[in-house]
């Protein structure tokens, strides 16, 4: 027996990175997955986000595992699409019981610099986006009445400011509000909600041209070994990024029940980057 056992987990943002991370890692634990993504660029962000295909690998790569998924794609601004999402994985998987508001971008501009397009995109997607997430799907926990578990992605920088990410910061740091407020409203149906805090995480978000440029502006051309030289000063552990098993591990613990009651917490998983 796994510890999600006869669980249903939502998880957007599931085709690749850490919410593909986040959907093998529950099913290795016994739940079933309802996995929501895009397959279109989003646009104002520099890399690719994610393409055809990707949801597929991530449904091939769950039912490897002998676990139910069922994918659909959508758009996090788009609320009644994540209902339909909800709904048609609760009639074929039965219920909800997890909620992973994983899904996110990451874009880059001084704060005096950015236009309005840059700004709101990132907040329809990244904050706004969490809230619709949780209207469409935590209804489905409440319903059950068995209690349940969401994990809103958050981040270091939330916490710990950075040039450049005005809009991406105020994104993440209004999460941690909505949390604690969504936790004092569901305690009452043992529904425990918490935010994920995790320093620079190796997926396609992290891996690009855009963001080797930002840390090092000294070199003309930079490589993947040049960011991770000036990445590894973030954080006090020897480390330049974690890997995303390493925030679903963290994940695993807040929804099973090792985490039963932890509620309303901000888990950071930073290599110290904090101290």
């Amino acid at each position: 027996m796994g510890k999600l056992e006869g669980k249903v987990a939502f998880i957007t943002g599931a085709a690749r990175g850490q919410g593909r991370s986040h959907a093998i890692r529950l099913a290795q634990e016994g739940a079933d997955i309802i996995a929501v993504d895009v397959s279109q660029q989003v646009d104002t962000v520099p890399y690719d986000t994610a393409r055809p295909g990707d949801l597929e690998e991530t449904v091939r790569e769950v039912e490897a595992l002998d676990r139910r998924i069922v994918a659909t794609e959508a758009d996090v601004r788009d609320l009644s699409a994540l209902q339909q999402a909800a709904d048609n994985g609760v009639a074929q998987l039965g219920r909800i019981d997890i909620v992973l508001a994983n899904a996110g971008i990451s874009t880059m501009a001084p704060t005096l610099e950015m236009d309005e397009t840059m700004w709101q995109t990132m907040i329809d997607i990244n904050l706004t986006g969490v809230w619709k997430t949780v209207r469409a799907a935590a209804p489905h926990i409440v319903a059950g009445g068995r209690g349940g578990s969401i994990v809103l992605t958050s981040s270091l920088a939330a916490m710990w400011a950075n040039e450049n990410i005005a809009h991406y910061s105020a994104a993440k740091a209004g999460l941690i509000g909505m949390m604690q407020v969504l936790a004092k409203e569901l305690a009452p149906q043992s529904i425990r909600v918490n935010t994920v805090h995790p320093t620079t995480v190796a997926t396609e978000m992290i891996l690009n041209d855009a963001t080797y440029r930002l840390f090092r502006p000294d070199v003309e051309q930079p490589t993947r070994a040049d960011f991770e030289e000036a990445a590894r000063q973030l954080n006090r552990l020897p480390v330049s990024m974690v890997k995303p098993v390493d925030i679903s591990n963290a994940i695993l613990y807040l929804v099973s029940d090792d985490g039963r009651y932890v509620t309303g917490t901000t888990h950071v998983v930073d290599a110290g980057g904090r101290l």
